[in-house]
């Protein structure tokens, strides 16, 4: 084993074999413009009858102190993410934009903590972090500040000096309780994902629903309630469920306990499609039909919101254009531009199957 370290090529090795220097060597793999085209044909060439497969990117990463990677701070672990079909369509619009730009992706599972530990983030090799809707005191964003590093967020939280792209949930969530009202809906129930970081699932106090750390919780449902305030419906009247994490399984669980509640609400306005999905098995589970017997509202419009059973009213956000932009906006931290003003993209209606008029 220690024979064959000794004998494996090196920079010098290749330099030796072709006649050039260590410096020229290095060139043809780090600053081809530097070279001929034939002369760095020839260096390759001889590598790769050598067998040196090119510098160590660790090593080089070290000596640069650059890694040129775009880290990705998830507030789950990444089973729970790669389910998660919202995030997966919001990675892919990243990762396609990062793509041919010579950067790898980084990917930071989170934990209890609602982000990545900090050791994590402490080691990470990369330059630029992009925060996917981690809460507001989340530990990892502590250790991101003491690196130095750049910031992009996604949805939440608001943090100076960083970078930021998020949607309108107020606005789309107004506007999924305004249709209901249109429709002459007056008993409603909101199953919403997680208010607070405690892990908790079940029904809400009055008092729980003020101060929420997740501002895209605190938007959608506030918008909800404000909009039915507005309507003539009190936010007294109005029994919230909160799932510890949008989960199609979660929300089938406060969906059942929202559609036995006295009297029964005739729609539920969901924080998100998972949750709205888990409605619908709930609504089976109990003879219920939607939307004859119960009105269902979601938001996000992934895919499968089209073809589900009923096809699912939802409120559509741009989730790979949120995406792209967020890769965006790394790529330009990365070149040294500073954090510009905040993107907010536009969010709207669809209105399918899931609901109709208060019968």
């Amino acid at each position: 084993m220690e024979s064959d370290r000794r004998r494996r090529p090196t920079l010098d090795t290749v330099a030796a074999a072709v006649g050039v220097s260590r410096a020229t060597v290095s060139n043809a793999y780090n600053r081809p413009d530097q070279l001929s085209s034939s002369l760095r044909e020839r260096i390759l060439e001889t590598a790769r009858s050598l067998g040196y497969a090119g510098p160590d990117p660790v090593a080089r990463s070290l000596a640069t102190r650059s890694s040129a990677a775009v880290g990705f701070m998830l507030p789950q672990g990444l089973s729970g993410a790669f389910s998660d079909p919202a995030l997966s369509i919001v990675l892919d619009g990243l990762a396609s934009t990062v793509d041919g730009h010579d950067h790898s992706l980084v990917l930071m599972p989170g934990d209890a903590t609602g982000g990545p530990r900090p050791s994590i983030v402490s080691r990470a090799q990369a330059d630029v972090m992009v925060a996917y809707s981690l809460p507001d005191l989340a530990p990892a964003l502590d250790a991101v500040a003491a690196r130095g590093l750049p910031l992009v967020v996604i949805d939440q939280p608001v943090l100076p000096d960083s970078a930021r792209v998020e949607v309108q949930d107020y606005t789309g969530a107004s506007a999924a309780a305004a249709h209901l009202l249109g429709l002459g809906h007056l008993r409603f129930g909101v199953l919403t994902f997680a208010l607070h970081p405690d892990g908790v699932s079940g029904p809400v106090s009055h008092e729980r629903r003020s101060a929420v750390p997740f501002r895209v919780s605190r938007d959608r449902l506030g918008g909800y309630l404000d909009t039915l305030e507005k309507g003539g419906v009190k936010p007294d009247n109005v029994p919230v469920w909160e799932a510890r994490g949008s989960d199609r399984e979660l929300g089938r669980l406060g969906a059942r306990w929202l559609m036995t509640r006295t009297p029964r609400p005739s729609a539920l306005l969901c924080t998100s499609d998972q949750l709205a999905f888990g409605a619908l098995q709930a609504a089976r589970d109990l003879t219920l039909t939607v939307p004859g017997d119960i009105s269902v509202v979601g938001f996000d419009d992934v895919p499968e919101a089209a073809y589900s059973d009923p096809p699912l009213t939802t409120v559509r956000q741009p989730l790979a254009d949120k995406g792209r932009r967020a890769g965006e906006l790394a790529l330009e931290l990365l070149a040294g531009g500073r954090p510009p003003r905040p993107t907010r993209l536009d969010v709207s209606l669809v209105e399918r199957a899931s609901t109709a008029p208060r019968t």
